[in-house]
């Protein structure tokens, strides 16, 4: 009996350690994906906060911990490639977003690929971290990535990050880096695949002093200080305090060198803002001036206008009372023609012959004529023209029987 208890109280000894180490990895595992994010999101606010003042390249320590921080997150419980004797070889997270980014609209995949020089699946991918900064594309690969739910449980165990709800949070936090200008040579040592990624944590740890520790710390001080020495009088404990001091002069002088950097800043911006508002106010007047010369040209256009289409009335109405009168006298002379046309011949005939023999006899009635050699004729008096008998009348006598027979007189 004693056995059996003993052997029952054994077994539920060995169930409660199995679900003991249940709840551990769980809690490790938990642990983990929190620290990566949390250490992720500090990454990305100190890269935000360093571009303020410098360009981003490979040389920056902000930037290879948060590249060594982004490749420890793809990296996070993946899964291995099965060879064919069922063995389970590493592989990187390249070969999971070389398939699960394809969809993105001109991915740079293919030119991952055929790079000369990068020839490991490490190196392809830390390029790719690279080459989607500095096309500002990152937070688009890794959401489009994630979407492909069915891509990331074939590479991916259960719990990993990009399959836990820390993965939305990844793809908001670095939506942020799209803001900044990165600058990378696709030729350095970063890209050596031979070595994992570190990440460093000491940028990111702060521990906070409460008042209920400061005695104790002092104390401390002083037994670290005294223990190199032979004797622990007052004397002894100066250092600890001297540094102190130094390393508040310290934190006041990098104060004073950011305040003064902060006022060069504030200077330059200030003579670049001054700068735009005359270069503004230039060109509001230039534009008031080139207003006023469309507003000129636009008045011009239409009083010319106006007079064009005065003189097109007044050309159309002279145009019509022409028409008008030429279809009148068209009408009287056929209303002539119509009436008696052998009457209107012959008084025609007569006028002309009428005209004919005062040039040629150069008299009628009440006419005197002044022929070379002879004086005035008894009837000057009654005189009302002078017709000298000149070169031109004996030109007119001449053809005067030509233009008879023509005529039919």
């Amino acid at each position: 009996m004693a056995s059996r208890s003993l052997g029952g109280l054994g077994g539920n000894r060995g169930g409660g350690g199995g679900g003991g180490r249940k709840s551990l990895s769980a809690r490790n595992a938990a642990v983990e994906r929190r620290n990566l994010i949390t250490v992720c999101r500090f990454s990305v606010k100190t890269l935000i906060d360093r571009s303020c003042f410098e360009t981003i390249d490979d040389s920056s320590p902000e930037f290879n911990n948060f590249a060594a921080i982004l490749e420890q997150i793809l990296s996070h419980r993946l899964k291995g490639q099965v060879t064919w004797f069922g063995y389970e070889s590493p592989r990187s997270f390249w070969d999971y977003i070389r398939v699960a980014c394809r969809k993105v609209s001109q991915n740079c995949i293919c030119s991952i690929e055929n790079m000369e020089n990068v020839s490991s699946s490490r190196a392809k991918g830390r390029a790719w971290i690279r080459v989607a900064l500095m096309e500002k594309h990152l937070s688009e690969y890794i959401s489009t990535a994630l979407r492909d739910f069915k891509t990331t449980r074939r590479f991916y165990e259960d719990g990993a990050i990009v399959l836990g709800e820390e993965a939305n949070m990844l793809a908001g936090m670095l939506l942020g880096l799209n803001a900044i200008d990165f600058s990378f040579c696709l030729k350095g040592e970063g890209l050596d695949g031979n070595f994992p990624a570190v990440i460093d944590y000491t940028p990111y740890l702060k521990f906070t002093q409460s008042s209920d520790s400061i005695s104790s710390d002092e104390e401390e001080l002083r037994t670290l200080g005294s223990s190199g020495s032979e004797s622990s009088t007052p004397e002894n404990i100066g250092p600890p305090f001297i540094m102190d001091e130094n390393s508040w002069f310290n934190k006041c002088k990098r104060v004073k060198q950011k305040y003064q950097l902060t006022l060069e800043q504030k200077g330059y911006l200030e003579e670049l803002l001054r700068l735009r508002e005359n270069q503004l106010s230039e060109s509001v007047a230039q534009n008031k001036i080139l207003l006023q010369r469309i507003e000129d040209s636009d008045l011009a256009h239409k009083l010319e206008k106006e007079q064009l289409e005065y003189i097109i009335v007044e050309l159309q109405d002279q145009l019509k009372s022409c028409q008008s009168l030429d279809q009148l006298s068209a009408e009287v002379s056929l209303s002539q023609t119509s009436l008696d046309p052998g009457q209107s011949q012959g008084d025609g005939k007569r006028d002309t012959l009428n005209l004919i023999s005062e040039v040629m006899f150069g008299h009628s009635e009440k006419t005197a004529v002044c022929e070379p050699g002879n004086g005035l004729s008894p009837d000057s008096e009654s005189a009302g023209t002078l017709i000298l008998d000149l070169p031109v009348s004996r030109t007119v006598k001449k053809i005067l029987p030509h233009y008879l027979v023509s005529v039919g007189l």
